[in-house]
């Protein structure tokens, strides 16, 4: 039985590492968003709302590229500065993802900020997340 466990966790581990880098960039993004909302900005002001999360974006994203191209990806590009880039354009996508739904969500339907936030805007924005980055930004060289 533990072998069995070991070879899943072999097979499936770069999902594994992402998974788990991803709730850690999930959180960092959540807390800058929660800093900006407890402190400065009102989620029920539609500009505020888009700014706490565009916040909580960039926070997210230069946590996650560091970490995805570390421990999930395992990178070896040299050319760190386009890597970046190709990661923080692909969030781009994902960030106006995000901007939408919640818009839609809080603003629109008026849906509690935090229920919207993670129940229904994270889960999309970490599965696209790692489609961009599999497919677009960390791809393996062919040999």
């Amino acid at each position: 039985m533990i072998e069995k466990i070991k070879a899943l966790c072999v097979k499936y581990e770069e999902i594994i590492a992402y998974l788990i880098v991803g709730v850690l960039t999930t959180l960092v993004s959540w807390g800058a968003c929660w800093i900006f909302e407890a402190t400065l900005l009102n989620p029920d002001i539609g500009w505020q709302n888009a700014l706490i999360n565009t916040l909580g974006w960039v926070a997210g994203v230069l946590f996650g590229y560091v970490t995805n191209r570390k421990y999930v990806f395992k990178s070896t590009n040299p050319h760190i500065l386009k890597e970046f880039s190709q990661f923080a354009g692909a969030r781009v996508s994902t960030w106006i993802l995000d901007i939408v739904i919640m818009y839609v969500t809080v603003n629109l339907i008026q849906m509690n900020y935090w229920i919207a936030k993670i129940f229904i805007s994270s889960v999309l924005v970490m599965i696209a997340n790692y489609v961009f980055s599999k497919v677009f930004v960390f791809k393996k060289e062919k040999k």
